[in-house]
């Protein structure tokens, strides 16, 4: 579960599902601390591109999520003999206090990671396609490519290759090589800049959750939010979804990464959405 090539592990888990609002249109364009910039401007010292997995690289009202926030709550309601609401509150609390479930079943119960990953990630990832317009713009951008997650390598692997995306990444950093600490703990960047001898004054940082951006912002990294397209089903919970104003924090707002991504690189070739 350590190999560090071709990439990725199996995700741990935030809880989630269920579906909530797209963000606010106030979000929907991409912006540099506030204010509108050709994007070329703001990312032409970019040499390492770092990616979020789970609601960024496939969108927010894809299946995936809900089915793996499904088996964490089976898991739970297993584990402990609850019924599912029950077992769906636990969840959103160790979620919301240690990042992860897996982290706060570790924490407060010493259950071990690899039957959890096993258990919640055991999916149908039929609902998946080929993003080629997605596969096309990371190809074509400058430098490294690397996928940081909460989730696991196995997750991460599979998920990267029913996209189509799996052979623009150089690793993964997962959950195991964050020793099970998640984003957004400032020690889990840290660890990730030194495993994969990351310049954060050179890199940007993709994620879908706006609290992640925090630290590789005060890291020196540029931030790119991604949210739902205008109208677009949002799985996560409403507690996950970012409503405001974008803040200093984050540098630029994608509701549409493959687009984003192609129009910093003008000379990469035009496809079509799939």
């Amino acid at each position: 579960m350590n190999d560090t090539k071709p990439f990725l592990k199996d995700s741990s888990n935030m809880p989630r599902a269920r579906a909530g609002e797209a963000a606010p249109a106030a979000l929907k364009q991409p912006v540099a601390n506030g204010e509108a910039l050709p994007l070329g401007d703001g990312l032409s010292h970019v040499d390492t591109w770092v990616f979020d997995l789970d609601n960024t690289l496939y969108p927010a009202d894809c299946d995936l999520w809900p089915k793996i926030d499904q088996r964490i709550t089976l898991y739970l309601s297993h584990l402990f003999g609850l019924d599912g609401m029950s077992s769906r509150a636990l969840q959103i609390y160790y979620y919301q206090r240690y990042g992860t479930t897996l982290c706060g079943l570790m924490e407060e119960h010493g259950i071990g990671p690899d039957d959890f990953l096993d258990f919640t990630h055991d999916i149908d990832r039929s609902s998946l396609l080929p993003n080629l317009a997605l596969a096309t713009a990371i190809t074509a951008l400058p430098g490294r490519k690397l996928i940081l997650t909460n989730g696991s390598r196995e997750h991460a692997l599979r998920t990267a290759r029913a996209l189509g995306l799996a052979a623009m990444f150089e690793d993964i950093f997962d959950i195991a090589d964050a020793d099970f600490v998640p984003k957004p703990a400032a020690a889990t960047y840290d660890r990730f800049f030194e495993r994969h001898a990351v310049d954060p004054a050179r890199a940007v940082m993709f994620d879908d959750l706006a609290i992640n951006l925090i630290v590789p912002h005060e890291r020196g990294m540029t931030t790119v939010l991604v949210v739902p397209k205008p109208g677009q089903l949002d799985h996560r919970d409403a507690f996950e979804i970012f409503r405001d104003a974008a803040p200093p924090y984050i540098d630029f707002v994608a509701s549409d990464l493959a687009r984003f991504l192609t129009g910093l690189a003008p000379d990469a070739p035009v496809t079509a959405d799939v």
